[in-house]
């Protein structure tokens, strides 16, 4: 029998004890300020947001569940608290190029400060105007310039008639206009007496006509009209007069609060010259306008993209949703008259507006999978400037013109988060990635469990009591969520960091404490929270169990086969993983060295367990064919699997398998067997050792523990063991067993109950057997050959 002693129930489960806790409940202790064990997660993150230098842009990084994205955004909102508020953005009309709208970075304050002095100028603007233009004193001096041009009309018509009557011919007005006619005793002459006039009378009459129908059209056509010019100056040069001293005190009156910004004061030049040279929009009524946001007057208003002016220190933004437009920014249509139509009032901000001077905050896994979202940020930080540009126009979609607005100086820090993945492969393939992001902050999934860490633990458990309004925990539950966080980092000398399964488990611990009427929640309450929580995932584990318990799937739990060994798999699904026995089987026969693993041949076995076949026969190779040829053909399998096998952990129960049936030694099926194999015979540690464990001890408990059953592990996984209590409590009452080998001889031992070298002493008896077979084979094969050809020479 093996001397290879089984493990203890100290050495299966890792304690905490809840009297190194001097408190009562966790009510008394003081809130977290830090995260638990990110230190060097944490000194990145203080680099990163300190550094001003272009590109030192942040990647944090981690499993998603740690509060990584929760610390961040506290410490920033922290750090972001002290530093200086950054300035307003507004864009203003470009009366110049109104295509191209100006931005004016303005005190923080002053934008919606200047858009309610525009919106009161405006107003102001049109009343004043519309006085001025209705006054006795306007409508006098327009009258004035109307009755001097309408008095050089009359006095060149005038004159001319008094001309022509002094030749003898009359001016004659009609509603057609002008004509002329001839005279004869101060009357004009009727066509049958003009007839009578002989023709040289006649030929003197037209030429005066047209000498004065000559002078006629020169005043028509070049006199009134130049005239009319004249008026029409002088009446426009009156309404500049009349418009310059009805908005120049106002427009300076608005001037005040922004004499110290130049941008402004320049636009308040523009501003005023508009409206002087377009003071008809102000004159003019309009049906059914109230306000300032008529078509006329939209051209003076102030759109405000971003106010700080309730705000305390630089932004923190997070961008839920990053598509191009939502950080960029946009500008907007509307619809008149079956066309769109945009001004630069329809301009929206984009994330990177709001978060100007301060922090902006992005999901990595969402920025890539938006169109054309992670190569409009890197154009933007690559430019130090936001340019708002549609995805129209970018992609050359469109051949409309649109507004070009003026591109916004960039001052921002980007963090993005994401997993560890995502990180390797931007690096690996975006050569852009890395000039700007240069800061990883890499966010741990365990931590160290001692003492200190233990306390932390507890003061982290009452800052999520008093932040979601739990009831306190009391020492013993304490010491029960810090077991069970061990568990969940799969090692006993560990904690998890994925603080969401923690703050979960708190959550339904309080909700069964409260459900007993309980001030404080107690370890039963935990514990029984546990319980519910693997019981909700539990459907597949129990129906995978129940076949194996009716015998629809084959797993013996007694009795020995040979070729025939227990090994341990584990499904994972969503947030459920359970371990599921199964059956390997070896056959071995004469042949040339080939070990066939069926799951490759049939296309189910993944790439590592492929591998751990390899070792295995290289190894079996190694150890029993150092000198000689391997007179071997084996096959190996698992039973009843009907779906893709992964990993290397069943090399030590494929091996042991091709041993026994090698040897012709029976393997007892009480014990099952976990483990990969390297090609010198040494057991090494595999994944989810608790789970496989626990695994074939249900199935065992199920038939009946006889103290004969148990499970071997490598060594290596000692310090990842948190077993459940009930395995445990098995294990210290001797009804079940785990034992711990190093070296695959201990497993052989251990499986076959009988001495290592004993096994390997039947397997060199085998092989040699086989070796002579092989050559008595070939001997016979060789002497038929001469037979037959000796015979054809007779």
């Amino acid at each position: 029998m093996s001397t290879i002693p089984s493990l203890t129930p100290e050495q299966l489960y890792r304690r905490c004890d809840p009297g190194q806790f001097a408190f009562a409940t966790t009510a008394e202790l003081e809130d977290l300020a830090e995260i638990i064990g990110q230190t060097r997660a944490l000194n990145a993150i203080r680099f990163g947001s300190d550094i001003q230098r272009e590109g030192y842009n942040l990647f944090v990084m981690g499993p998603y569940g740690t509060g990584k994205h929760t610390f961040v955004t506290q410490f920033l909102e922290n750090k972001a608290g002290k530093e200086p508020v950054p300035a307003d953005l507004c864009y203003v009309n470009n009366f110049e190029q109104p295509h191209k709208p100006r931005a004016l970075l303005l005190p923080a304050g002053m934008a919606v400060r200047l858009h309610r002095s525009m919106e009161l100028l405006v107003e102001e603007l049109r009343a004043t105007i519309a006085a001025a233009f209705e006054s006795e004193e306007y409508r006098a001096k327009t009258e004035e310039i109307q009755e001097s041009f309408t008095a050089r009309e009359e006095d060149a018509v005038k004159s001319l008639g008094e001309d022509a009557n002094l030749r003898g011919i009359a001016l004659l007005r009609s509603q057609n206009g002008f004509g002329f006619g001839p005279l004869k005793d101060g009357e004009v002459i009727k066509p049958e007496e003009y007839d009578k006039l002989d023709e040289q009378e006649k030929a003197r009459i037209e030429a005066t006509i047209g000498e004065l129908q000559a002078q006629l059209e020169k005043i028509l056509r070049h006199d009134i009209p130049q005239w009319k010019r004249e008026a029409r100056e002088k009446l426009k040069h009156l309404n500049r007069l009349i418009t310059m001293f009805a908005v120049e005190h106002l427009v300076d009156e608005a001037r005040l609060p922004f004499l110290l910004i130049p941008a402004v004061m320049t636009y308040f030049d523009a501003v005023q010259q508009d409206v002087i040279e377009n003071v008809g929009d102000f004159r003019r009524t309009e049906e059914g306008q109230s306000g300032n946001d008529g078509p006329h007057f939209r051209r003076y208003g102030i759109n405000v993209l971003v106010d700080h002016t309730a705000s305390q220190g630089a932004p923190v933004v997070y961008e839920d949703s990053p598509m191009h437009h939502n950080l960029i920014g946009r500008v907007e249509h509307l619809a008149q008259f079956g066309n769109l139509v945009t001004d630069f009032t329809l301009i929206k901000p984009g994330s990177l507006h709001r978060a100007n001077g301060g922090y902006l905050l992005l999901d990595a896994r969402k920025l890539l999978t938006q169109l054309y979202a992670w190569e409009g940020l890197k154009r933007v930080l690559h430019a130090r400037e936001i340019r708002i540009e549609s995805l129209a126009q970018i992609l050359s979609l469109v051949s409309t013109v649109s507004l070009e607005p003026e591109p916004v100086p960039l001052d921002v820090k980007v963090v993005l988060f994401g997993e560890r993945i995502l990180y390797y492969l931007l690096y690996a393939y975006d050569p852009e990635f890395a000039e700007l992001f240069k800061v990883e902050a890499d966010f741990d999934d365990r931590f160290e469990r001692n003492g200190e860490s233990d306390l932390l633990y507890a003061r982290l458990i009452g800052t999520v009591a008093r932040k979601e309004k739990l009831l306190p925990f009391d020492p013993a539950a304490v010491a029960r969520v810090i077991e069970h966080s061990a568990r969940l980092a799969g090692e006993a000398h560990k904690l998890s960091a994925h603080l969401q399964s923690v703050a979960d488990l708190l959550r339904e611990a309080d909700y069964w404490a409260r459900k007993e009427g309980r001030e404080a929640v107690a370890m039963a309450d935990v514990q029984y929270a546990i319980d519910t929580q693997l019981l909700r995932a539990s459907r597949l584990k129990e129906r995978v169990q129940e076949e194996i318990l009716r015998g629809t799937v084959l797993i013996d739990s007694s009795g020995a086969r040979v070729g025939q060994v227990n090994a341990l798999s584990v499904i994972d699904l969503g947030n459920a993983a359970f371990a599921q026995p199964s059956r390997v089987t070896a056959t071995t026969r004469l042949g040339e060295g080939e070990l066939l693993n069926i799951e490759r041949e049939a296309k189910l076995s993944g790439a590592i367990h492929s591998k751990g076949v390899l070792i295995l026969s290289a190894y079996l190779a190694s150890r029993y064919a150092k000198n000689r040829p391997l007179p071997l053909a084996a096959s190996l399998v698992f039973e009843q699997s009907y779906g893709g096998v992964e990993g290397d952990s069943a090399s030590v129960a494929e091996l042991c398998a091709l041993l026994s049936s090698l040897a012709e030694v029976p393997v007892r099926q009480s014990m099952a067997v976990t483990g990969s194999i390297n090609q010198f015979g040494q057991v090494q540690a595999i994944g989810a050792v608790n789970e496989k464990i626990e695994g074939f001890f249900d199935i065992c408990r199920a038939r009946g523990l006889n103290g004969e059953q148990g499970v071997v592990i490598p060594a290596a996984n000692v310090q990842h063991l948190m077993l459940r209590q009930d395995v445990v409590q098995a294990v210290a009452e001797g009804r079940f067993h785990v034992y711990p080998v190093a070296q695959v001889d201990e497993a052989l031992e251990l499986l076959t109950g009988i001495a290592a070298q004993e096994v390997n002493a039947k397997v060199d008896g085998r092989i040699a057997a086989l070796l002579k077979l092989r050559q008595a084979l070939a001997k016979a094969a060789q002497e038929r050959k001469k037979g037959k050809t000796s015979g054809k020479g007779n």
